[in-house]
């Protein structure tokens, strides 16, 4: 387990406040905010917008092939029009290198949003994340975790990234087996941090894309289990509901940073 700030030196006295993000989907100018007024910024990954769904002119996608071609595949994806989906997808990248193309304006995001985060910050990834840029990226202030832990204020906190497998194949999605041996390898802690919900159906459906989202059973079985004081987590954006117990344990999901600006705030 890693030490966070004040986890030696945790005083009755002092309060610890810390400010956790997630989706932040190129918000960067919100992002440089995110953690002020907290000893520190827990980003729960997301970095990456590759389409914006409430605004299709922004993102990867319509930046190489326009809004009109953004229009379409959000239109089919809503639908749950999959394999249409990625017909159609398959015919705009035809004679480009499609990888070449999308690491380079990862890249490019990367650069601005690693540069935006305070310190210190612990972040873990998403599901559209791609892990072995993050080194390149990540500063001395940044903790990149993924299936670890860290003491912040005296508190422990665990990490878990990446999403589940799903049709829509996004960058950093893992099986139910290897995400369940992360959740494992935490362990038992005070707040258990991860991208994606516990599947709780009030949970994972998102009320604007009209559809569930994966969560993880493994996530919600050691919830049960296990009894962290708190869940957190992101991924579904417009979620039926934004927290609920789970016995002992306060579920929330922090909010979609990229629309909001705004970090969810745990101070104890």
């Amino acid at each position: 387990m890693r030490a966070g700030p004040n986890s030696r030196n945790a005083s009755p006295g002092r309060r610890t406040r810390v400010h956790v993000v997630s989706d932040v989907h190129g918000n960067t100018e919100a992002l440089a905010r995110a953690g002020d007024g907290a000893d520190a910024l827990v980003c729960l990954g997301d970095l990456v917008l590759f389409l914006d769904y409430a605004d299709h002119s922004r993102g990867i996608f319509p930046d190489l092939f326009g809004v009109e071609n953004a229009d379409r595949i959000v239109a089919l994806r809503t639908e749950r029009r999959f394999e249409e989906a990625r017909d159609f997808g398959r015919g705009l990248w035809a004679g480009l290198d499609r990888n070449a193309a999308i690491v380079a304006a990862v890249r490019k995001q990367y650069a601005e949003m690693f540069a935006a985060l305070p310190t210190p910050t612990y972040a873990t990834y998403g599901n559209v994340d791609i892990p072995g840029l993050w080194p390149e990226y990540a500063g001395p202030g940044t903790t990149v975790l993924d299936g670890d832990r860290v003491e912040i204020g005296g508190r422990v906190f665990g990490f878990v990234g990446g999403g589940l497998q799903t049709p829509m194949r996004t960058p950093y999605e893992i099986s139910d087996e290897e995400y369940a041996a992360k959740i494992e390898a935490v362990g038992p802690v005070d707040v258990l941090c991860t991208h994606i919900p516990p599947e709780v159906p009030e949970l994972t459906y998102d009320t604007v894309a009209r559809r569930f989202e994966r969560g993880s059973r493994a996530l919600l079985d050691a919830i049960r289990r296990t009894r962290p004081r708190y869940a957190l987590f992101g991924h579904v954006h417009q979620p039926l509901a934004r927290r609920m117990r789970i016995g002992d344990t306060e579920c929330v999901n922090v909010g979609h940073f990229a629309s909001t600006g705004r970090p969810w705030a745990l101070e104890w």
